[in-house]
């Protein structure tokens, strides 16, 4: 059940590993992958070129301990092998993460329709599961409802519908005994509705750190300004890890910026000493330092209140000690998230511990599965919740494969 990543893997693996069985693929929607088609901005971020199981659970702010053994089953570089033997491949990125050569989405999403296709998987759009009951025997009843309602009676059932925004989405799998890990937001950006750097709305800084003041929460990475906050992987990494945190702060706060995160207010100062020695004849304000853009260098020096003429020989103690505190630790009141584009993420799900992770089969109820986001499991940015899904899809795509044939 559900038409997204892990929904496909699973159905794939199930069909592939036992040719015999009849895999139906259920999508409420009348549209498929809709994630895999939007992300990494249409060219889909497959997974990252993390290759060791224990690295790769560090990315995972919920989830992490649990998916180890998983990862050490089916890992990135079994989600490349994959598409590599169905005729997709993968290129990595100097950050880590990994693409199809062909930079589009399409691809990807035509490689899991076709594999699907190949292996008998059938697929139901616009049909919804009304009603799930586990029968006395064994199995479910599965009562279909939409374009082909119906009633089917499924030996095992995979349940990947991805995260829900609000708890009562998760109602119908509290009723089949489930403990639910309330749900919010995860991977989204900051609101700063009161920034004094609307102005530089695209500017970017390859190298930052965001620090949430009087909290325990601090990402390094690029930084995007907005027209209303800031962006990139440095705040997205930083909401994931903080997601909870962030909920109980009601998403206000102030964000410490470090524009220049190899310095420290110390280390910055003395360097500033020399500078001021060696190039004192220069104008501050037109000469940006440290490889900061132009524009958000003379933002930052103007309010400073630096003057538009002034030398770094001529510059005043106090002026010098604000640039410092701009440059090392701007605050950006932080009043409200934007969701990151239609990638969001949901922490929360299906408690981990009431699931077998090496079939994902639960614990409660035999013959049910789950993979992907409808599981307590979230990634940060870069391809991580991606190679979730396949992972969790794959293995319990294959264990569901040795069920047995209806008499």
């Amino acid at each position: 059940m559900g038409g997204g990543a892990a929904g496909f893997f699973g159905a794939i693996a199930c069909a592939e590993a036992n040719p015999k069985l009849r895999v139906y693929l259920i999508e409420k929607t009348g549209k498929l992958l809709g994630k895999v088609r939007v992300s990494g901005g249409g060219r889909c971020n497959v997974t990252h070129a993390c290759f060791s199981a224990a690295q790769l659970v560090q990315h995972y702010p919920r989830g992490g301990k649990k998916l180890k053994e998983p990862f050490q089953l089916f890992g990135a570089q079994d989600t490349v092998q994959w598409f590599r033997q169905r005729g997709v491949e993968l290129k990595t990125e100097a950050d880590g993460r990994m693409f199809p050569t062909t930079d589009s989405s399409e691809t990807i999403a035509h490689c899991l329709l076709e594999a699907a296709r190949r292996a008998g998987v059938q697929i139901l759009l616009s049909t919804t599961a009304e009603r799930i009951e586990p029968l006395p025997a064994g199995g479910f009843s599965v009562q279909l409802t939409g374009q082909h309602a119906q009633t089917l009676h499924a030996q095992r059932l995979l349940i990947a519908t991805g995260g829900v925004p609000k708890s009562e989405g998760y109602d119908w799998l509290r009723t089949l005994g489930h403990t639910i890990a309330e749900p919010v937001p995860s991977l989204f950006t900051f609101n700063v509705p009161e920034s004094p750097l609307k102005e530089l709305m695209g500017v970017s800084v390859p190298h930052s750190r965001v620090v949430l003041a009087g909290e325990k929460l601090d990402y390094e990475g690029p930084l995007l300004i907005t027209h209303w906050g800031v962006s990139g992987p440095a705040v997205l990494k930083l909401s994931a890890w903080g997601a909870r945190r962030l909920h109980e702060l009601q998403y206000t706060g102030t964000a410490l910026v470090n524009w220049i995160p190899t310095y420290s207010e110390d280390s910055l100062r003395t360097w500033l000493l020399t500078f001021r020695a060696d190039s004192g004849r220069k104008v501050v304000l037109v000469n940006a330092l440290f490889g900061l853009p132009q524009r958000l260098w003379r933002a930052l020096v103007e309010q400073a209140g630096v003057g538009p003429e002034t030398r770094w020989n001529e510059l005043p103690v106090k002026q010098q000690n604000r640039l410092i505190e701009l440059l090392v630790r701007m605050p950006l009141a932080v009043r409200g998230k934007t969701t990151f584009k239609e990638e969001f993420v949901t922490c929360g799900g299906v408690v981990l511990g009431e699931v077998n992770m090496k079939t994902l089969e639960s614990r409660l109820q035999p013959g049910l599965h789950f993979a992907g986001e409808v599981l307590d499991i979230d990634g940060i940015t870069g391809g991580f919740n991606f190679q979730a899904a396949w992972t969790t899809g794959f293995l319990a795509g294959q264990a569901m494969s040795t069920a047995p044939l209806p008499a």
